[in-house]
């Protein structure tokens, strides 16, 4: 099935969206491309294949260029003029190879580059930190490389990012400590909740799919206030910079799946909007730090499979986790595991438990207005709506 979309009565018939499915299946595009007051190219979820018409690059007057769900294959059209309009360019799911074009450095529009699942074969699109209205980069499924660079190459690198997806590929190296420190759109907690719009237009309004538990989910639309680090099944070593703690308003963060060692960085207790945390699958060693109780947000946490030991912190969301959480740590314990610490044995205050049940009511009671807002399509839906997917129910 393909998206909806809504227009204003005011717009003509070329500048609507050109995607009515059956028209173009498999059939020739050309004709469109003669048009230059296009504003809205999607032809996406159809079975177009062949490679993408350079003149594509050129469409001076488009601001959305979406031919995801093909089989397109060939290279991406190295040759985008100066002065475009493109906002959003979305070549995801398709049979794409070469490299990332350096044209898209001009342009300077662009708020959403999707180019996930392809065969793309390149480094790290440093210089994309140039486009100072990029808010998502998603590169996920394809053959990038490297990741390691020189700190004069982030010196201004993507000040609006807030979704970043660069799981499943061959990146490499130590996570670059300067690089976190220019995220400034995953930095200001206030100016992220005060901000609870779309990213898109009236008529269109962008969308990306995010993998929670397994699974691709799909929101419908992008709330700016949703922001995601995923660099999960790569090659990345070192430890964690603790520069990461800086960014106060990331939600999602994923790690797992690499080569990573050291403590889990205590800066990580100021990451206070933090909804979901993946450290699984590494070379993690020492005690998970007590900070991390203080992250009242954190509805899915991961630290499987490493080499932590220690007692498990206990309070607020801790409460809640189960030994899939930890397990693969053979010198953990804690009172939801196999391994009971000595601690665990002793009962609680009378006034403790019962601020814990009035805590769990509360959530409860929580859980059911945002599942609610998340079905109607309300702002906060999609921020929390991952929560409902990753528990799959109200705790």
């Amino acid at each position: 099935m393909g998206k909806e979309r809504t227009t204003s009565k005011s717009t003509t018939l070329l500048e609507i969206v050109f995607f009515v499915k059956q028209q173009f299946h498999g059939g020739d595009t050309s004709q469109l491309l003669q048009y230059e007051c296009i504003e809205i190219l999607d032809l996406s979820y159809n079975n177009l294949n062949g490679t993408i018409p350079k003149c594509m690059a050129n469409l001076s007057s488009t601001h959305v260029l979406d031919l995801q769900k093909n089989r397109l294959y060939g290279s991406i059209p190295g040759i985008f003029a100066r002065g475009n309009h493109f906002r959003t360019i979305n070549f995801n799911n398709n049979a794409l190879e070469g490299s990332t074009p350096r044209s898209l450095v001009n342009c300077t529009m662009l708020e959403v580059l999707d180019l996930r699942n392809n065969k793309i074969i390149d480094s790290f699109p440093y210089w994309l930190g140039d486009l100072p209205k990029l808010q998502v980069l998603v590169l996920r499924f394809n053959k990038f490389y490297g990741f390691e660079c020189g700190s004069s190459e982030f010196n201004s690198s993507f000040p609006m990012l807030r979704i970043l997806d660069l799981s499943h590929n061959n990146f490499s190296g130590r996570l670059p400590t300067r690089f976190f420190e220019n995220l400034k759109a995953l930095m200001n907690l206030v100016e992220a909740k005060r901000k609870l719009n779309y990213i898109g237009e009236k008529y269109y309004q962008d969308s990306v799919g995010m993998v929670v538990k397994g699974f691709e989910i799909r929101p419908e639309k992008i709330v700016t206030a949703f922001t995601t680090i995923d660099f999960s099944n790569n090659c990345f070593h070192g430890e964690i910079p603790n520069s990461i703690g800086k960014l106060h308003s990331l939600r999602l963060l994923s790690l797992s799946q690499n080569s990573l060692i050291g403590h889990i960085p205590l800066s990580f207790e100021n990451l206070t909007a933090l909804e979901a945390l993946d450290l699984s699958s590494n070379k993690f060693v020492g005690e998970i730090p007590s900070q991390l109780v203080g992250l009242t947000f954190l509805a899915k946490l991961n630290l499987s499979q490493n080499h932590l030991v220690g007692s498990i912190p206990r309070g607020n969301q801790f409460e809640t986790f189960q030994n899939d959480s930890y397990s693969g740590n053979p010198r953990l314990c804690g009172f939801m595991l196999s391994n009971k610490c000595d601690i665990d044995e002793a009962p609680q205050p009378e006034s403790s438990i019962a601020h814990d049940e009035e805590h769990h009511i509360s959530a409860w009671l929580d859980w059911k207005v945002i599942m609610m807002g998340y079905r109607s399509e309300l702002s906060l839906g999609l921020s929390i709506g991952y929560i409902v997917f990753s528990t799959g129910k109200p705790q």
